[in-house]
């Protein structure tokens, strides 16, 4: 049974999972450590699913919603009534609250799930409000700005209609549909824009485009994502080898990185599970290309896989925000070869932590592989040690912290 928490300083912590299965979850789970490790009272709000780390707060989380999974009709019509406005969520979250009063509420994901109904309840409570861009669903309906498979900015100037007319949703009107209406909806509430006391943007790309898009600067602060250094080692023997690590899905660029690899005769090892999974081994099969698929991997293999590579490979052809796994790449020690798109620049220092292609080119892509190699040895060693040198100042665990912590204290969390 749950006892009263004690006055003190006390996180909310909030996102629609509860366990590791992202980039946002990553950064939600390693601030909650981070926060209860420097003596704060953590206390998670999250939605139910059987792949839940445990909690003794489970109690208040809401109802899962998973798409995709056979369900009745009546079930699909609560579901998609939920994903517009959530009043279990506002329900739930009330009676937290109530049990244990936060100082300061940190939101990641909430859409589609929790749904950011929940912002009215903690404004109304007077509770202060914080909540991470891990994506551009402040701008875009669909979250990415991106159809079929090319940067999209259709709904830029309020022109939301596009999602279903262009039916970016799973190519699903009905999805579509639902999505227009949650937009409609949160947007003429001010669900984000009035009730969010300050978003926290990972990239100086992000924030720009946000404001492009019409979203106050004042109301965005600009805190990188980070990484715990002492949970990564720099000693690695370099093999002879490119390396991407994520999920296959066309906007990450892989089928562009498989063609470069071939045209540039550059070794390939390929780490993750995707829908694309198939059509990319088919690719580098018809080309000829030297690329290994290891499925996914996770600590140490991974942290082995990428820190023996001559460098870690960001192909991206979407809008990225500020990529966790470039900073783990910096960690090991390892250069860098990313797309000139969204945040992926801002993170490169070009000729002393990595080197950047045309997003979408190949022949590009290849010329940098190329150059990468052609380096040698030493000189990648270089780069990576600049790369773990730059992010032990500039994002690291500690600079999170204090620039978070300033962030609560403007806000008045005590």
């Amino acid at each position: 049974m749950l006892n009263t928490i004690a006055a003190g300083k006390r996180l909310l912590a909030i996102n629609n999972y509860f366990y590791r299965r992202g980039g946002a979850e990553a950064v939600f789970f390693d601030h909650m450590k981070m926060f209860a490790d420097i003596g704060w009272d953590v206390v998670p709000f999250a939605m139910e699913h059987e792949d839940n780390e445990r909690s003794e707060w489970s109690k208040y989380f809401v109802s899962e919603i998973e798409f995709g999974r056979q369900t009745s009709f009546l079930r699909k019509i609560e579901q998609a009534a939920s994903v517009i406005y959530s009043r279990e969520g506002q329900r739930n979250i009330a009676r937290l609250i109530d049990r244990a009063r936060p100082s300061v509420a940190h939101a990641h994901n909430v859409y589609h799930h929790l749904s950011p109904a929940i912002f009215s309840t903690l404004k109304a409570a007077g509770v202060p409000v914080v909540m991470t861009a891990h994506d551009l669903k402040l701008a875009c309906p669909s979250y990415k700005m991106l159809r079929d498979g090319k940067i999209c900015e259709d709904c830029r100037g309020g022109r939301v209609y596009n999602v279903l007319r262009h039916r970016c949703v799973k190519g699903s009107a009905i999805l579509s549909g639902v999505v227009l209406a949650e937009t409609v909806l949160h947007r003429t509430l001010g669900l984000y824009r009035n009730k969010v006391d300050r978003i926290v943007v990972p990239s100086r790309f992000y924030v720009e485009k946000l404001v492009e898009w019409g979203w106050p600067r004042e109301q965005m602060v600009h805190i990188p994502n980070f990484v715990d250094m002492d949970d990564y080692s720099s000693a690695w023997d370099e093999g002879d080898y490119f390396v991407f690590a994520g999920r296959l899905a066309p906007e990450k660029g892989i089928a562009t990185l498989i063609k470069a690899a071939a045209l540039s005769k550059q070794r390939l090892v390929v780490a993750g599970t995707g829908p694309e999974e198939a059509s990319l081994r088919r690719l580098a099969s018809e080309l000829n290309a030297d690329a290994t698929f290891t499925g996914y991997l996770s600590g140490e293999s991974l942290h082995k896989l990428i820190g023996s590579s001559r460098a870690l490979v960001l192909p991206s052809e979407w809008y990225e925000n500020a990529p966790i796994s470039l900073l783990e790449a910096y960690a090991l020690g390892r250069p860098v070869v990313g797309s000139a798109v969204g945040g992926i620049p801002e993170m490169i220092q070009v000729g002393e932590t990595g080197m950047t292609a045309t997003s979408g080119d190949a022949d590009d892509l290849a010329r940098a592989l190329a150059d990468m190699t052609a380096l040698g040895p030493t000189a990648r060693a270089r780069m990576g040690a600049a790369g773990r040198a730059w992010i032990s100042r500039d994002f690291s665990a500690n600079a999170y912290r204090d620039r978070t912590l300033d962030l609560y204290a403007a806000l008045g969390a005590t």
